[in-house]
Order: C-alpha cells, then sequence, then structure tokens
C-alpha cells in the first residue's frame, strides 16, 4: 500500500483562501445540517506551563471517499522564538478500508484556510449586505485571514483594528491597508472599533472578554473564532443574550468550547437558548438575520466536518497536478 505525502509548500500551491474554498465549507456545514455526519467530541490537551494546546479532530461525512484526522497545536508563546503560534497536520483516511491514504504535513495552514473560511460564510449568511467598515480584535494570522474571507462576500471599504499590543496594531493597520488597497487604521480602545464597524469579527485566544456588550450597535455582526476550548472567552457574555440571533458551527460543541459555554456558565443566557445551526443558514431552512436593524452573534470553535473538506479538496487538486511523494508501508 503507498501513502502520499505532501509538504505545506505543495499544498499552499493547491488551496488558497478564494470563493471556491469558501463554498467547500459551505457545503460540509450543510452535510452536517443534513444529518448522517458522525463527528465524535473534539480532544483537547492543554499545557498551561508551555502555554500551549493541542486538538485531534475528526469527522466522517456520507458521500466522501475518505475523512481527515487533523492534530492542530497551539504555542502561543512561538512568536517570541520566531515560530508560528498554531502548527499541525492532517492524515486523509480511506473511508472503504480505513487505510491512511495520504498524509498532509501544512504545518496548521489547512486550518487557518479553513478557519477563515467559515467566518466568511457567517457573514455571507448574517452581515448586512451593505456592510462597509469591519473591525477586528487581535493582530495575529485570522486577523489578517479573516478579513481577507470577509472582502470575499461583503463589500469592505475600511477595517478597524485593536490590539492588545498597540505597535502590533499599527504594524497591522500598515501591512493590511497595503495588502487589501483599503484603509486600515489601529484604534487605542476595542470599543473604537466595534462601535463603528458593520461587521466585527474576534480573533485572540483570550480568557477574559475583549468584546463588551455594550459596545454592540444595532445593524452588527460578529464573529467571535477565538474561543475554541475550555477556559477561552473573548465576548461579554452578555453580548450573546444582546444578540437578536445567536448562531453556533455546532451547539453541543459550543456549549463545552465556546461563548456560549460561558454565557450559560455565568446564567447570563438560559441553557435552552434558542441558537441556529451555520449548517441551517447554508442549507437555506434558516436566515441569519430578517432585518438591518437586528445584532447578530456567530459562536465558531471550528469542526472536524470542515477538517474533512479542506484535507479532501487539497488531496484532489494536490493529485491533479502530480504533487507529492509515494510511500510504501
Amino acid at each position: 500500500m503507498a501513502i502520499t505525502i505532501l509538504n505545506e509548500r505543495e499544498l499552499r500551491d493547491c488551496v488558497r483562501l478564494d470563493e471556491e474554498t469558501v463554498d467547500a465549507v459551505a457545503d460540509a456545514f450543510t452535510a452536517l445540517a443534513k444529518g448522517g455526519v458522525v463527528m465524535p467530541p473534539i480532544v483537547h490537551l492543554h499545557m498551561p506551563e508551555k502555554n500551549g494546546e493541542m486538538d485531534v479532530k475528526t469527522a466522517y461525512v456520507p458521500g466522501f471517499d475518505s475523512f481527515a484526522l487533523k492534530v492542530s497545536t497551539g504555542f502561543f508563546d512561538n512568536p517570541k522564538k520566531g515560530l508560528p503560534s498554531l502548527s499541525g497536520l492532517m492524515n486523509l483516511i480511506n473511508a472503504d478500508t480505513g487505510q491512511v491514504r495520504a498524509v498532509l504535513l501544512d504545518n496548521g495552514y489547512l486550518t487557518d484556510v479553513r478557519t477563515a473560511a467559515a467566518g466568511a460564510v457567517a457573514a455571507w449568511h448574517c452581515a448586512r449586505e451593505d456592510a462597509k467598515v469591519a473591525g477586528v480584535l487581535g493582530t495575529g494570522l485570522q486577523a489578517r485571514l479573516q478579513i481577507e474571507a470577509l472582502m470575499l462576500v461583503r463589500p469592505i471599504e475600511q477595517v478597524l483594528v485593536w490590539g492588545r499590543d498597540g505597535e502590533k496594531a499599527k504594524a497591522y493597520a500598515a501591512e493590511m491597508s497595503e495588502r487589501l488597497g483599503i484603509d486600515v487604521q489601529a484604534r487605542a480602545h476595542g470599543a473604537d472599533v466595534v462601535g463603528p464597524a458593520d461587521v466585527v469579527v474576534t480573533t485572540t485566544p483570550s480568557t477574559e472578554p475583549v468584546l463588551l456588550a455594550e459596545w454592540l450597535e444595532p445593524g452588527v455582526h460578529v464573529t467571535a473564532m477565538g474561543s475554541d476550548s475550555a477556559g477561552k472567552n473573548e465576548l461579554d457574555p452578555k453580548a450573546l443574550a444582546k444578540a437578536d440571533r445567536l448562531i453556533v458551527d455546532k451547539r453541543e460543541q459550543c456549549i463545552k468550547l465556546g461563548e456560549l459555554r460561558t454565557a450559560i456558565e455565568t446564567g447570563t443566557v438560559p441553557e435552552d437558548v434558542a441558537v441556529t445551526e451555520l449548517g441551517e443558514l447554508t442549507s437555506g431552512s434558516a436566515v441569519g438575520r430578517d432585518s438591518a436593524e437586528q445584532i447578530t452573534v456567530c459562536d465558531l470553535t471550528g469542526t472536524g466536518v470542515q477538517d474533512t473538506a479542506i484535507a479532501t479538496v487539497a488531496y484532489r487538486k494536490a493529485t491533479s497536478k502530480g504533487y507529492g511523494v509515494s510511500v510504501e508501508t
């Protein structure tokens, strides 16, 4: 039996943050909503003394000939060492035989792209169609990718950014202004980012809220993607209570790992609070907003079905280009 080994360079050449990738992730959420997907709980390993963590995610999707088993790490002191915070790899496994088909040595690249694509899916269905001002809390890689993804689905003309390190926020503004060709400004306070924004994305590993409910104005959409394990918390729980529509990627997962967990634990929202899963929006069985004045909040924790979707796309594109090294086992 042969296994295909693909490296990060090859995978970057095959998979981009574009409309095709966003559509693939949207289709994955639709499959999740329609039923039949087998997606076990995330295996999470927290290493506080290392300021690090590891997640293992997977999902079987009916109709797919393979499924992904993904190992993703986050070591948040790595930038001080000249290394990226996130890394990992994906195994693509034959859904008929259980044999490993490919090892995708992406160093977390595919996770980064599919995470940003999910943000685009959320904004496509929840943000106002005329949204022009984006706010981002955080200055890392996802702060960049989420805005690039957002611009695929909304006519963003200005970006406002806040970060705990003001110098990093200024550097972000300069870099992204040149990259995107639009006005990007650093702000000294989160309120000055959230208040004027039509769409806000929170992208930090924070354990305390960086966005307060009192900052939310009518018509804003918020995508929170940083809280993906117990202990993390980017949103003031009152922000979820203030939302007219609360969207999650997977209810059971968000209750354990996401912003929804904190809101329930603090008693800010009831355990049976009404939520809409993102797959309900992509499948057309529900809508993200009913009016321009509604406040919408989307809680993204990252799902195994996204990993299977993007790994499948990556493998198909890479092999069609003749990429990879075949290793006999």
